[in-house]
């Protein structure tokens, strides 16, 4: 019993383990109700199975809207809360960097604020008004005005990454400071010695050994960025023109509990939850996360 419990290959198995146990006990009947509720009509008091027409929801072109306004705001968090927090989290590790610990909190304070605080102040800023600070500074320079929320898909998303960036720029810096004070020094000092200048360092040392903290955040930027709902709530309240705010988990919840189709919520969520496990193969493939290195 004991060479089978402390062999190498049962270590990674028995850190999992915990979770695997959680999730049977706890998520997976969750998850296969939801399944089943996708093929059934639910109304108070009877449920009738009615195959794949919940699923005719895919060929609704409000539904095309979700998911590209959720692939959008997922492909932009992506794009700024990667590289920007790793090359921060170089900045705030180097030793020679005056106020370190000051930086790390600075940026990591937003992240203790909640969604909706977030959101309604920055809602208060780029308010369509000229009582909006953004417009008041707009005026200042002698700009156009604008109706931030309400002018189309671009705006739209622009406020949508700017509140994700100020909220999760501080929790990435600190995962890929942690991945990076796992790095030995001594790698930094024989490149050094072998002449190697600091951005040749970073794409030769620093960059393959954080791979993994990087997958990790990606893989988790990538589940949060398909279940965003309450930051677009809170800047249209479930009515942004042409949808242009509409998200995948927004128009679950319109279908569930405005509409109360809650055999078609379950089609959607079933749908998002196909989604994120697609793009997280892909994104693990990209990385080749079963090579070996």
């Amino acid at each position: 019993m004991n060479r089978y419990y402390f062999k190498v290959r049962m270590v990674p198995y028995l850190f999992v383990l915990p979770f695997i146990v959680t999730f049977l006990l706890i998520y997976s009947y969750p998850i296969v109700n939801s399944v089943i509720m996708s093929f059934q009509e639910i109304v108070p008091g009877e449920t009738t199975f009615i195959g794949f027409d919940n699923y005719t929801l895919l060929r609704d072109p409000r539904f095309h809207t979700a998911v590209w306004n959720s692939c959008r705001y997922t492909f932009w968090t992506l794009a700024v809360l990667i590289p920007f927090p790793i090359l921060l989290a170089v900045m705030l590790n180097s030793p020679d960097q005056r106020g370190r610990t000051a930086l790390r909190s600075i940026f990591f304070i937003p992240s203790l604020v909640s969604v909706v605080v977030a959101g309604t102040v920055l809602r208060l800023i780029f308010a369509g008004s000229d009582r909006g600070m953004a417009n008041q500074i707009m005026a200042i320079l002698g700009l156009a005005i604008h109706d931030w929320r309400m002018e189309g898909p671009g705006l739209a998303m622009f406020l949508l990454v700017t509140l994700a960036t100020w909220r999760w720029l501080g929790v990435n810096i600190v995962y890929f400071l942690s991945g990076l004070q796992n790095i030995p020094s001594e790698l930094y000092e024989a490149a050094r010695i072998d002449g190697a200048n600091r951005r040749q360092s970073f794409r030769l040392i620093t960059l393959p050994l954080l791979k993994p903290t990087i997958i990790f955040v990606v893989t988790i930027s990538i589940f949060g960025g398909f279940a965003m709902f309450e930051e677009s709530y809170i800047f249209w309240q479930a009515n942004s023109p042409n949808s242009i705010g509409l998200t995948i988990v927004g128009y679950l919840w319109r279908k569930g509990f405005q509409q109360g189709e809650l055999g078609a919520a379950a089609a959607i969520g079933v749908v998002l939850l196909a989604l994120i496990l697609s793009v997280n193969m892909v994104s693990l493939k990209i990385f080749g996360f079963r090579k070996e290195d």
